[in-house]
């Protein structure tokens, strides 16, 4: 498993000390390209929420449970490569845009859970995805 010989080659001896060799860490403000990649290469499950109290109070598996049985972008919250596999199919311009206007996640909480598919222990980062008024797509900012 080519994930796990990449993570346990990380500095460090525990999840968090790891996290931080990668740059992750609470309030942390992360180009999501970046988190993306760390998603792929160390097998850690990135969630993007979409709703601040969600992302700020609640833990991931009260989140998880509670939507569930909710379509995936019925969601408050989206895994990072759904959320891009959609955008890029669907805005051929994203890329380009990604270039010029890194889109920023605000990293919220770091962590491991059991994996609802076979009870193995899953890393994860949630973070909270910018405002739509806090994106400064034009160069501009509104007032």
């Amino acid at each position: 498993m080519e994930n796990m010989a990449a993570w346990e080659a990380l500095p460090g001896k525990t999840s968090e000390e790891k996290l931080h060799a990668l740059g992750i860490m609470e309030y942390k403000m992360l180009d999501i390209r970046m988190l993306d990649e760390i998603n792929r290469m160390y097998g850690i499950e990135v969630f993007l929420f979409f709703e601040e109290d969600l992302a700020r109070d609640r833990t991931l598996k009260s989140v998880l449970d509670e939507f569930e049985t909710i379509p995936e972008f019925g969601r408050p919250y989206v895994r990072i490569g759904s959320f891009l596999r959609f955008t890029r199919e669907n805005d051929p311009s994203f890329e380009q845009t990604m270039r010029e206007f890194p889109l920023m996640i605000e990293i919220v909480t770091t962590g491991e859970m059991q994996s609802p598919k076979d009870g193995t222990p899953t890393r994860y980062i949630t973070g909270l995805m910018p405002f739509l008024d806090e994106l400064d797509v034009d160069g501009e900012h509104n007032s």
